[in-house]
């Protein structure tokens, strides 16, 4: 890190249309020097205040290895100009490929462009990849998503997740802080028009509950072929977005590789689980497809992922046991599948008979974990899944003869009957230590009224006998010898998934199936495994308060099942710019066992930022409940400068369930 770099606070990015962008720059050489390849990040979440203590930690670590670097705002947010409209609208991505004509043609950047991400960043920039720009060269994508519908925080398998309006929720806080009036004489016209116009999400998405125009709107993979960006997808396994890698790995004729870690929602560098050296796998890459230099980044394995191996359960982070294997290519022909039948509470080779009804509290899922994990402060990860095993129905092999390594999605087949119009399920593939513990492999929600696909979904039939096949997500796991592995099947999953409207009770009938993406190698090849964490920098601030959090669950006299949790992000003063930003944010998720109409999820958020003769607070709250025909949405916004309410905003609206 003894390179040195000049970091340009703010510099303004001008659009067509004569909009501009805010945006900081780490450029290498304490004094211009000729032009470098450039690593452009994409965001609506502030590069002022929001993502600059992450920000600390990656660019000037680039920048020092010969990069320019440039983290944007999206328009809307932060400092920026415009309005902001929709998660990966038509306006994000095409103002981003002004951004990247913008950038080519500075004296600073050869030509050359590559783009890094972790969750938006990443959707964006394989999103902007497909795209096609000529300045765009290569990505690293990380946490993201190829399929909006089907691997986003709005539905899974056809299931609202609850995380809809909780993420919903969160945009609704994030994008109407106000600009820094440090760089906007404007900021207060600016921040007043953002909390009138911005858009209520939670409704705009629950308008699109199949997989219509919308979402294949940003979905590479409507067509795989369109991505010639050398591409490195990131990801770990205890975050919500894992399928990706896998599948840009089988699918992208451009050079493409994957990683997937045991980490949270964050960058490995900076995980809380088994931190690995990030900044080294993206310069590898874009030394490579950005430099050109000869260092066989095109020849790794095409997958490379961390086998995890069985850890007592509980929601603690802490680095996760295991090794990393690779292969070379992907899919892989050292994994095989191996068909089990559900039968009379077993998984076995032997053809199942008979029936098994499932018929769930809606409390089942209180051992789930936070959706996306890494979002939270407190530990958040997936406890012992006896708790929900107890009230599903679980099919169990023998206790394993040897070790069984997975890698894959597995794949159940049911055949199954309902007693309402509207069911759904919640799949979990688990390890049963000998001791009764159980730990959660892979999960995978399912609507079955999508049993014939997610774009057309149908009312059910009771009595009526269906068949859906139902991948779960990916996974990487060794079974160790002695163990039992799980298939348990819930009528439900909260809070991770809205339940249905009635309760229902399904019918499982013969010839159900889970089919294991069983790896066997003769031989390991060199993993090439990420290194330990580097060194790296860190935002230059002066913590004012420090951050904290809590969890409480309790079940009220009449048997709600209530979760709340607490998370202050702290406060500090950039010692750079000299703005104090802090956060806090409380949520609340409710249900009874016994009736689906009661689930109520609660969230309020508030931002303080602080200049000398200059304080502004934002408060924003969002509550979702249902009916048996209509969602209820409803949102307030309340913004102070000073004590002073300088805008109040209350908006509520009713949403037709559909078949959710």
């Amino acid at each position: 890190m003894t390179n040195p770099i000049r970091f340009v606070e703010n510099l303004w990015i001008p659009l067509p249309d004569g909009r501009r962008l805010a945006a900081a720059a780490w450029l290498p050489g304490a004094k211009p020097q000729g032009p470098a390849p450039t690593i452009l990040e994409y965001l609506p979440y502030r590069k002022r205040d929001g993502t600059a203590p992450r920000d600390a930690t990656t660019h000037p670590v680039f920048a020092r290895e010969g990069y320019a670097c440039i983290r944007v705002d999206i328009a809307g947010t932060g400092d920026s100009d415009g309005v902001f409209d929709d998660e990966y609208s038509e306006q994000e991505l095409s103002d981003g490929e002004a951004v990247l004509a913008w950038i080519a043609a500075q004296d600073w950047c050869d030509g050359n462009i590559g783009m890094i991400g972790i969750s938006w960043g990443g959707f964006n920039g394989l999103q902007l990849a497909f795209r096609r720009p000529p300045a765009l060269k290569s990505i690293v994508t990380v946490c993201s998503t190829v399929d909006r519908y089907a691997d986003d925080i709005h539905y899974m398998g056809g299931a609202l997740l609850t995380d809809n309006f909780n993420w919903s929720g969160q945009m609704h806080a994030y994008q109407t802080r106000p600009p820094d009036p440090a760089l906007r004489d404007d900021w207060r016209e600016r921040w007043l028009e953002r909390i009138e116009t911005l858009p209520f999400c939670a409704a705009d998405w629950l308008r699109h509950s199949t997989r219509d125009a919308f979402w294949k709107h940003g979905s590479v993979c409507e067509d795989w072929s369109a991505i010639e960006a050398a591409t490195l997808a990131i990801g770990g396994w205890t975050d919500a977005y894992i399928n990706a890698p896998a599948a840009l790995t089988a699918n992208l004729n451009a050079p493409v590789k994957a990683l997937m870690g045991p980490w949270e929602h964050k960058y490995p560098h900076i995980a809380r689980t088994n931190p690995a050296d990030f900044h080294g796998e993206v310069l590898r890459w874009f030394d490579r497809w950005l430099k050109g230099i000869d260092n066989g980044a095109e020849a790794l394995p095409d997958y490379r992922a961390y086998m995890l191996d069985y850890d007592p359960p509980s929601a603690n982070y802490r680095n996760r046991p295991g090794r990393w294997v690779a292969e070379a290519d992907w899919p892989s022909p050292n994994v095989k599948p191996l068909t089990l039948h559900m039968n009379d509470g077993l998984l076995s080779e032997r053809a199942g008979s008979g029936t098994r009804t499932i018929a769930s509290p809606q409390t089942v899922g209180a051992a789930s974990a936070y959706f996306c994990v890494g979002m939270r402060i407190e530990n958040e990860l997936a406890t012992d899944q006896a708790i929900d095993d107890a009230h599903s129905a679980c099919f169990d092999t023998v206790p394993l003869p040897e070790d069984m390594e997975l890698l894959g999605r597995a794949e159940a087949v049911l055949s199954f009957s309902v007693d309402k119009p509207v069911a759904q399920v919640c799949l979990r593939l688990c390890d049963v230590a000998p001791d009764g513990k159980s730990v959660r492999i892979s999960y995978r929600p399912f609507n079955l009224t999508h049993h014939a696909g997610h774009e057309t979904p149908v009312p059910l039939e009771p009595g009526k006998r269906y068949t859906a096949s139902i991948a779960l997500n990916e996974c990487g796991y060794r079974v160790a010898a002695g163990h039992r592995l799980r298939f348990a099947i819930s009528t439900g999953y909260w809070p991770v998934i809205w339940p249905s409207p009635e309760a229902a009770t399904v019918t499982l009938h013969e010839d159900c199936t889970l089919t294991l993406p069983v790896r066997v190698v003769a031989a390991e090849i060199d993993a090439q495994s990420p290194a330990p964490p580097r060194d790296y920098p860190t935002r230059d601030a002066k913590i004012l308060r420090k951050s904290d959090s809590h969890t409480d669950r309790r079940v009220e006299p009449d048997g709600t099942l209530v979760l709340e949790t607490f998370d202050d992000f702290g406060k500090a003063e950039d010692l750079t710019h000299g703005m104090i930003d802090g956060s806090t944010v409380s949520q609340r998720f409710a249900i009874h066992p016994d009736d689906p109409l009661s689930a109520d999820h609660w969230s309020q958020w508030e931002f303080t930022f602080e200049r000398p003769g200059w304080s502004t607070r934002i408060v924003t709250e969002n509550r979702m409940t249902a009916t048996a025909t209509h969602f209820t949405l409803w949102r307030k916004t309340t913004a102070y400068e000073g004590e002073r309410v300088v805008a109040e905003r209350e908006l509520s609206e009713e949403m037709p369930r559909g078949l959710h």
